[in-house]
């Protein structure tokens, strides 16, 4: 409750008009009297002991700045931000303490007096639209923003126009009539969404210099809140507060059925969005189980998930561009591009105009058999450190239709485990959604993990951005169909 109350006397400080403020400060006396109880689910002890058995990885420091961006902001004594990186309006607080006093009356089997209340959608509330850039994303940099900030927050801009029918534009001599401040202050933060003013601030401060960085203060800035927020969250992880930082626990509180509506896509352990498994613990060990324990380090990534994609196409109502029947068929549940409709967005590890192709570039097609064969890979730069842009190697592993593949992790590279594997990794993946983030893997201690796929064709991406990485994985037919026999 401490870190929301900062929160609200923050926001109470930069709010101009006196009724706003008069408004801010009745919310802290309603949020004075509103009590969030989290706990921790009877399977978490059984999760964590699998998780420690499973991938008990050491965690290297790549970065002498902060490695994620709780980090980061924790080392900047960045207060007053909702869930670590948010700036909130006066009604978004409203907006959260009501999820919260709801949590607590339905906790208490009592919750039927706020169905009434209107429905915020995902990622967006009662003042949707206006919350959105209909007409695109004006932005200009403060005389603060180094060029390494211009480059990476133009980059991360580049990573959710290119995909989305969002544009962004440079506002150089700030004549929009609402804009984006980019600036550098106390660690990396974003408001959520389109806010009632001429001009809202987006800081990346030292340490936030990445582009996933800013492409996830950006999706801030977009309207996105964090996906381990989602009201269905409990189904997909296992918070255990007995790690969390005493003064973080209110920070993880969620959104209910009520204001929380997905646009019926399901979780994606592999969201920009979502902060890493170790998230604000105090002794690096998780707070943040994933029922899925091997996706632990797929937690926290550096890239935007194809889910969220479809999910930010979708809030901008982009899809309503292509009409179906001139717009392509895309194979592997990718959608058509709202640029050109002719044309997919497509699932990570497939490309070509229809989805139906190997992405160009490094990688190649292997075709596995009923015996072993080794796949070596290596990617980057040994000689160069940290850098901005990823090197990527996209491979198909493929057997006959109806088989399904197995895949062993032999070795990584040692020296760049982090959450998220957010400096080198291995993407592996088996799922029957295709749509899904595979399996990501960055530490040597995941040697011998073993994957069976659902689909006689596994994408294996490889991705680099420090220094260089070697994965060596074992491939065979795992399971042949009966009718190939």
């Amino acid at each position: 409750m401490i870190t929301l109350l900062l929160l609200l006397l923050c926001v109470s400080r930069a709010v101009s008009e006196v009724g706003e403020e008069e408004n801010v400060f009745n919310n802290i006396n309603m949020l004075r009297n509103t009590k969030q109880s989290l706990r921790i689910l009877p399977s978490s002890n059984r999760l964590c002991a699998k998780l420690q058995k499973i991938i008990a990885v050491t965690e290297d420091q790549v970065s002498t700045s902060g490695g994620n961006i709780p980090e980061i902001n924790e080392m900047d004594h960045t207060d007053g931000m909702y869930q670590g990186d948010m700036k909130l309006t006066s009604d978004q607080i409203v907006d959260v303490i009501e999820d919260i006093e709801e949590e607590r009356e339905e906790k208490r089997g009592n919750g039927t007096e706020y169905r009434q209340r209107r429905k915020r959608q995902a990622f967006r509330d009662a003042r949707y639209p206006q919350t959105i850039w209909e007409n695109g994303v004006y932005y200009f940099f403060h005389s603060s923003a180094t060029s390494k900030v211009q480059s990476v927050f133009k980059k991360g801009a580049q990573e959710w126009e290119r995909n989305t029918c969002i544009n962004f534009h440079e506002d150089k001599y700030r004549r929009a009539k609402q804009k984006i401040q980019v600036f550098v202050e106390d660690g990396c933060w974003s408001y959520v969404g389109r806010i009632e003013k001429p001009q809202q601030e987006l800081s990346l401060g030292r340490g936030c210099e990445s582009v996933g960085t800013a492409a996830h203060e950006i999706g801030h800035a977009l309207g996105f809140w964090h996906t381990q927020s989602r009201h269905d969250r409990d189904r997909f992880i296992t918070l255990d507060l007995n790690n969390i930082k005493p003064d973080w626990r209110d920070q993880f509180t969620k959104q209910t059925t009520v204001t929380n509506n997905n646009y019926d896509l399901t979780y994606d352990y592999g969201s920009i969005m979502h902060y890493g498994y170790r998230s604000a613990s105090y002794n690096k060990k998780p707070t943040m189980i994933p029922k899925d324990t091997l996706y632990a380090q797929t937690l926290g990534s550096p890239f935007i998930s194809f889910y969220e994609l479809l999910m930010m196409n979708k809030h901008y109502k982009c899809l309503d561009n292509c009409k179906p029947e001139t717009s392509a068929i895309c194979q592997m549940d990718g959608f058509p591009h709202p640029r050109d409709c002719k044309k997919c967005i497509c699932p990570s590890g497939f490309g070509g105009d229809l989805c139906d192709r190997r992405p160009s570039g490094c990688g190649q097609v292997l075709n596995a058999t009923t015996n072993y064969q080794t796949l070596t890979d290596t990617v980057g730069n040994i000689n160069v450190g940290e850098r901005e842009d990823f090197s990527k190697c996209n491979y198909w592993i493929q057997a006959p239709k109806g088989s399904r593949i197995e895949v062993k992790l032999e070795s990584f590279t040692r020296g760049l485990a982090v959450d998220g594997c957010s400096y080198a990794g291995v993407e592996i993946k088996t799922h029957s959604d295709l749509r899904l983030t595979g399996y990501r893997f960055c530490a040597p201690e995941d040697k011998g993990v073993t994957l069976v796929s659902n689909y006689h064709i596994v994408p294996v991406i490889t991705y680099n951005r420090a220094y260089a990485s070697q994965t060596v994985l074992k491939y065979r037919i795992g399971e042949i169909s009966l009718q190939l026999l």
